[in-house]
């Protein structure tokens, strides 16, 4: 049976993941993530893209980007995967591939997921114990939200920007959100409909993206259709 192909689109925000093969790791020390985040910088110019968060994890890297064009997203992973592994296979003096399999994606409503979407990311260094903290996650884009750094991959999404006037009110505003978190429920839901291509919307936001991709955007229902009786049919 032929894959369908991925959600994507121009100008919408795209939960992103790539992982790399069992036993393999995306980085090995802090010159590997210099390296990864400063080609993934210049891909993202390149190819029109705004990456709004990220994540550098062990076995994957994690985005939240919108591209210009509609095969932005698709050249900037090509592009990031072609070079990465190149200078990394040279640096570690190593052959063969890295990533296990093609990267997955999914595109989301801004106004309901954009901002869970970010928080998703940047907590999840600290989702998985590798952190007391998140602004102990250097891996990842929480350090230019939170203020303590300045980050060229990062371009801010306007609702981010609607979080304050000032960059101290952004910050404050974006601690409390971190703060607080997501639920498990939450959590399952984003990481779920990235990995499996589903879309994340109200009922307007996944029509109009299936009327532009042409494709089935959230999962059918299981089983068979029920099948009418008379009582069903008769007129009301």
């Amino acid at each position: 049976m032929a894959r369908m192909p991925r959600l994507s689109g121009a100008e919408w925000p795209h939960m992103v993941v790539q992982h790399v093969h069992e036993g393999q790791a995306l980085v090995r020390d802090e010159a590997d993530v210099a390296l990864l985040l400063r080609i993934l910088k210049e891909a993202a110019r390149e190819e029109s893209v705004a990456i709004h968060a990220y994540v550098i994890a062990i076995d994957h890297l994690h985005l939240l980007a919108t591209p210009a064009t509609d095969e932005g997203l698709s050249r900037l992973m090509q592009s990031v995967g072609r070079r990465y592994v190149a200078a990394y296979n040279r640096r570690h003096d190593r052959r063969g591939g890295l990533w296990s399999g093609r990267y997955r994606c999914t595109v989301i409503e801004a106004a309901r997921y954009l901002l869970d979407g970010m928080v998703f990311i940047e907590q999840h260094a600290l989702r998985a114990g590798a952190v007391q903290h998140v602004t102990e996650d250097r891996w990842s884009s929480v350090g230019h939200h939170l203020g303590l750094r300045v980050d060229p991959v990062i371009q801010d999404h306007p609702l981010y920007w609607a979080l304050g006037n000032t960059p101290f009110d952004r910050e404050a505003a974006w601690r409390r959100r971190l703060e607080q978190g997501l639920s498990a429920r939450q959590v399952s839901e984003l990481s779920s409909a990235t990995h499996k291509g589903w879309a994340l919307g109200g009922d307007d936001f996944l029509q109009k993206v299936q009327g532009v991709l042409g494709r089935h955007v959230q999962p059918k229902p299981r089983g068979r259709p029920r099948r009418l009786t008379p009582v069903d049919e008769a007129p009301k």
